[in-house]
């Protein structure tokens, strides 16, 4: 038994005298308060975009953004080659699915709501209030409005 103990004491020692491995320190953490946002430039009807992390072009490369939305303003009804995943930060984002912008059929998600958009699922969203939204989707990213003659909201690439 005193062997084992020894044997034990001894192998232990260079153990803990050993230097431990080096610790690789992870990407600089980023963050933004809403009013810390870097949006782009407003669009004729007022949104505004901000890619906020990743490459919305690269095949399979996740990206978020936001997307600020004034009072009564709607996009008309459109898809995305990818699903949007959001989160409503500020106001109440509506949002109805279908070929006609029929408003009273849009479902209402206030702030702290996530909401799930299905690529390729025609909808199309506004708000009665200011409304600031968060997202996250996988590229390569596109919208294709149903009417084509319909301008695009800030920062919306275009299916071509």
């Amino acid at each position: 038994m005193r062997l084992l103990a020894a044997i034990l004491m001894l192998t232990a020692t260079p153990l803990a005298a050993a230097d431990p491995a080096p610790v690789v320190p992870p990407a600089a953490a980023e963050g933004w308060t809403i009013a810390d946002i870097p949006w782009a430039a407003s669009d004729h009807k007022g949104t505004r975009f901000a890619l906020l992390e990743g490459v919305r072009e690269t095949p399979g490369t996740a990206f978020s953004y936001a997307f600020s939305i004034p009072a009564k303003v709607w996009d008309s009804p459109h898809a995305h080659s990818a699903a949007a995943r959001v989160f409503v930060a500020r106001g109440t984002l509506r949002i109805g699915f279908g070929p006609s912008a029929d408003k009273t059929k849009a479902r209402s998600y206030p702030a702290g709501s996530y909401v799930v958009v299905p690529a390729g699922a025609v909808h199309y969203d506004g708000a009665d209030e200011e409304t600031v939204i968060i997202g996250t989707a996988v590229g390569p990213w596109s919208t294709t409005y149903l009417d084509g003659s319909a301008p695009a909201s800030a920062g919306t690439p275009i299916a071509h």
